[in-house]
């Protein structure tokens, strides 16, 4: 059976591809083959391992026990192979607080590298990026906590990088943003995005004020989530517009210096309590506009805060790495 844990927040059921098949589903032997029929399986995973048990979901809870899950790894030494499958059946490119969730299990396992840490692979179907999206992830101590690095490589910013249609420039800070319609429409203080592809697309929101900064509870809301949902998810979920392949949506709020505060709802999964790529792509956008500078960036979610380090050279940002820790749940 999957085993869950607990990563600021975002829970994920992780199982290994033999444990999958054991429960009477067809799953090919590879993390690649099976990305690629995901159709075929990706469903009565979902069902069969992130239901809540019989008479567990209490009032308010999401309808599922976890975000998703991390299957694999597909080998028994490194690198790693693993699918992350959102609890819509989708698959997903890359997971901060999944991976580092997938790094403890490893851990647990006696299968991760204490020195060297190791190289993690992650297979997906997206026909706009490429597969597997590769992480490398060493183990850690953060303020004594101890937990992993994930080196998430460089990003990339505009219209461009996460496929977006019918978008406009417009300005913030000087620097050029873009405008969402569908977001704005929403609401009037959605007007300024920034675009960044981290291994997934986001789309994050840049505010001014507190009040603009939804909770998760209001994008539960069901004339709000169904707005978000046409805006983040791809079709026949979603709308796929102004995002084809859909988006993760974030909103940002400077706190104070290297301190951002975020909210997140996405793509497959609607709001979380956190994500650690939303919180990279987060302090990148916070970058990009000049609200933060290079070094430690302090991304602020409700289920706890993500150190960022971002490293800049010539003028852009050469790499990102996020630092994760997660506890297995009882």
């Amino acid at each position: 059976m999957a085993q869950f844990y607990d990563a600021r927040g975002n829970i994920y059921g992780v199982i290994t591809p033999e444990a999958v098949r054991n429960a009477g589903i067809r799953m090919p032997a590879t993390a690649q083959a099976s990305a690629l029929v995901r159709d075929l399986w990706s469903r009565a995973a979902v069902d069969a391992f992130c239901e809540w048990p019989q008479g567990k979901r209490a009032a308010g809870a999401k309808e599922h026990r976890c975000d998703g899950l991390l299957i694999g790894p597909f080998q028994a030494a490194p690198p790693f192979d693993l699918l992350i499958v959102n609890t819509d059946g989708t698959l997903a490119e890359r997971s901060g607080n999944g991976l580092t969730i997938f790094s403890q299990s490893l851990s647990e396992q006696g299968l991760m590298p204490v020195d060297d840490g190791c190289l993690l692979r992650v297979h997906h179907d997206k026909s706009d990026a490429l597969s597997p999206v590769e992480t490398s992830v060493k183990p850690a101590k953060a303020d004594g906590v101890p937990g992993f690095w994930l080196d998430l490589g460089k990003p990339s910013f505009g219209p461009q990088a996460v496929g977006a249609q019918g978008t406009e420039r417009v300005m913030l800070n000087g620097r050029n943003v873009s405008h969402v319609p569908p977001l704005s429409a929403l609401n009037p203080a959605w007007a300024r995005s920034q675009f960044v592809r981290i291994g997934n697309p986001h789309c994050v929101t840049l505010v001014a004020e507190a009040e603009a900064l939804p909770s998760n509870a209001q994008m539960r809301e069901p004339a709000l989530a169904e707005g978000l949902t046409r805006i983040a998810y791809a079709t026949p979920t979603g709308a796929g517009q102004p995002f084809a392949a859909g988006v993760n949506l974030q909103w940002a709020r400077l706190e104070s210096e290297g301190r951002i505060v975020a909210r997140v709802f996405e793509r497959g999964e609607g709001p979380t309590a956190s994500s650690g790529t939303s919180a990279s792509a987060v302090a990148c956008a916070a970058w990009r506009v000049g609200w933060v500078k290079a070094g430690e960036v302090s991304v602020i979610m409700p289920g706890g805060t993500a150190p960022i380090l971002l490293e800049e050279q010539g003028g852009e940002l050469s790499r990102v790495r996020l630092f994760g820790m997660a506890r297995l749940m009882g």
